[in-house]
């Protein structure tokens, strides 16, 4: 991507789409170049992780950004938690100064008093010219909070965020920005865990962390230099983890 600033980015706002990450996607194949933020009052086929659907009511934050060749494939791991330390300081922008503690659960999860307030997901795919699309999809539960029987949740307003989605986004927008120049297409890795550290809750504490075949339990020890998480087991051993859902306790 080069350097990059907030210039390089643009916006446009609908008012109901399917799901703005394959909105995004539908217009890269169709020509549109990289910097796109696409927003929407409403999804009606909201996506999440693992196959999951994101409610999507009016009320709450839902954008997608599409980036052409961010970086190459070998640096795009770092990605995420990057894209955390930018929504980290979006939210810390219009919460009060005596909201429980804003925390990043690994690897992008944004939390509020350890209630989950923020989804991310992170798509791509090759267009016909080679080139690589990554699309990086963010709801936020702004003044609307839906039922997750998988986490516990809240929204800004709950937490005394007096904001409507168009100015949590102008936020967004911008913080984005500064954090990708910073992530410098994966080369700034250093800069943005070290960033991610000073936001992340648990290091220390006893943690579970859910595999597609397994379960492991042991203590979430941090993250090490390319952005995985580290965990000490129970017996005493040591595991890596690249993609997993963590619960704490």
């Amino acid at each position: 991507m080069g350097r990059i600033s907030v210039s390089d980015f643009r916006h446009e706002a609908l008012d109901e789409v399917g799901s703005t990450n394959e909105e995004c996607l539908a217009r890269a194949r169709a020509g549109q170049e990289s910097g796109l933020w696409i927003t929407a009052n409403r999804q009606t086929g909201g996506r999440a992780r693992r196959g999951r659907t994101w409610v999507s009511e009016r009320g709450n934050l839902y954008a997608s950004l599409l980036l052409i060749d961010p970086a190459p494939l070998a640096m795009l791991g770092s990605l995420p938690l990057a894209v955390a330390v930018a929504l980290h300081r979006a939210a810390g922008r219009v919460l009060p100064l005596d909201a429980p503690a804003l925390e990043v659960k690994w690897p992008n999860d944004l939390l509020i008093g350890r209630r989950k307030v923020s989804g991310i997901l992170i798509e791509g795919e090759f267009l016909p010219d080679g080139r690589h699309v990554v699309v990086i999809g963010i709801g936020i539960n702004v003044r609307f909070k839906p039922d997750n029987p998988l986490y516990p949740v809240t929204c800004l307003v709950d937490e005394g965020a007096s904001v409507f989605p168009d100015e949590l986004f102008a936020h967004l927008f911008e913080a984005m920005a500064h954090v990708l120049e910073i992530w410098d297409s994966g080369r700034g890795i250093a800069k943005i865990t070290t960033l991610w550290r000073d936001v992340a809750c648990g290091i220390g504490e006893p943690i579970t962390v859910n595999l597609s075949d397994r379960s492991l339990r042991g203590r979430f020890v941090g993250i090490d230099d390319q952005g995985l998480l580290q965990m000490e087991l129970e017996d005493g051993g040591r595991e890596t983890i690249s993609a997993g859902d963590v619960f704490f306790g």
